[in-house]
């Protein structure tokens, strides 16, 4: 069974978040690589254009996740702590995440992209030329590197698609090059 298939029977072909109905997609939760319902949930398109931040928030939509914070799914509670953590600045939001409870493997899942931290708090990664990289960008690597443990080499012009950042270090991301899954210096890359 495909991943949409899963999640349309756990859903019962809803919206995880608002219940809508109407074109519904499967969201991988970044950072996530790989599609699993474990780390996936089903959205309708006016939640992803929000959640992916392609579409200005609409705080009155959100006042959905009063419902979806109580799902069993771990995917919807990341995504509901996730949301609440952006919206915290509106008092009904931050009084329903101080009702949420997750445990620790989930709350550390859901804080992965730092989601919950002020702006002051953040790691932002730079490219080379200081432009600020975000998970899903696009990169170019601009030398040739050696891949550690490993006979390949990354060649400069290489492109990489859909990184992902790694949240503890500023200076390094992850992308796939040739199909293996490999650490990048931040000070090697440029954004495409």
């Amino acid at each position: 069974m495909s991943l949409l298939q899963l999640l349309q029977i756990r859903s019962h072909s809803t919206c995880e978040l608002c219940t809508s109905i109407n074109e519904l997609k499967p969201y991988i939760i970044p950072p996530s690589t790989n599609e699993s319902v474990d780390n996936s949930l089903l959205v309708c398109s006016t939640c992803l254009s929000q959640i992916e931040g392609s579409q200005e928030m609409d705080v009155n939509h959100w006042r959905c996740l009063n419902d979806s914070m109580w799902s069993e799914h771990r995917a919807v509670q990341v995504v509901v702590w996730r949301l609440l953590s952006r919206l915290k600045t509106e008092g009904w939001s931050q009084d329903l995440l101080d009702m949420l409870y997750l445990d620790d493997e989930t709350l550390a899942f859901a804080k992965a992209t730092n989601e919950g931290l002020d702006d002051s708090e953040k790691i932002i990664h730079r490219d080379v030329n200081g432009v600020i990289l975000e998970t899903g960008n696009s990169v170019v690597l601009i030398k040739d590197l050696k891949v550690k443990g490993s006979s390949m080499v990354a060649k400069q012009g290489t492109a990489v698609r859909n990184i992902r950042l790694d949240h503890e270090n500023a200076e390094y991301i992850e992308g796939k090059v040739d199909g293996q899954q490999i650490v990048i210096i931040t000070k090697y890359v440029k954004k495409v």
